[in-house]
């Protein structure tokens, strides 16, 4: 079941939904919008022929750190993992889902390919894959409105939340931007992780 504000503020107050820093003003009907942050990866075109989930593709990107006064400008077919600078989490009974807003969709602005579901138990700053379909580049501002967080109440409390020993959780309680951690999957015996 989808959460609404009154359910968010509660869930909050009951240490079920962890939203920092927290901010009245952002908390919608039934979700809540979050921040651009500062940071951004970008692919070394230049440096790479192909992409292989086998290796660590961080070492062909690079990290571009942007002043708060400053802009990040996505051009056109380019792509870009951002990251948000509210840091949310959930309980074991709860999950979330960040999704576009419609005002930056309009722009033609994808915020996340594929990636945007929060397990139960995890609580972290969310990497965002930043996608431009339109024609024309997209200025993107550090704290810009950038997405929405929507919570849901789980029937039943998961017995293995994120985070717990043995899930191979690559992404448990990230605080900054992650490029994908797929490559750890190979000798661990399961390459069809997330």
């Amino acid at each position: 079941m989808q959460l609404s504000d009154t359910d968010i503020k509660r869930g909050m107050d009951r240490s079920e939904i962890f939203i920092e820093p927290y901010d009245e003003n952002r908390l919608q009907s039934a979700s809540y919008d979050v921040l651009l942050g500062n940071e951004f990866f970008i692919f070394d075109k230049h440096k790479i022929q192909v992409i292989d989930p086998k290796l660590n593709l961080e070492l062909h990107m690079t990290k571009v750190k942007v002043k708060d006064d400053d802009k990040f400008i996505l051009h056109p077919n380019q792509f870009a993992l951002g990251v948000t600078k509210d840091k949310i989490g959930v309980d074991d009974a709860h999950s979330c889902q960040i999704d576009g807003k419609s005002s930056m969709a309009r722009f033609g602005l994808i915020v996340h390919t594929t990636a945007g579901y929060i397990d139960p138990g995890n609580n972290l700053c969310i990497t965002l894959e930043l996608y431009n379909c339109n024609s024309v580049p997209i200025i993107l501002y550090p704290s810009m409105k950038i997405a929405q967080m929507r919570f849901y109440r789980l029937l039943t409390p998961s017995t293995r939340p994120y985070g717990t020993k043995g899930l191979n959780s690559k992404y448990f309680g990230a605080t900054g931007i992650q490029a994908s951690q797929m490559h750890k999957n190979w000798g661990a015996g399961d390459w069809q992780g997330n």
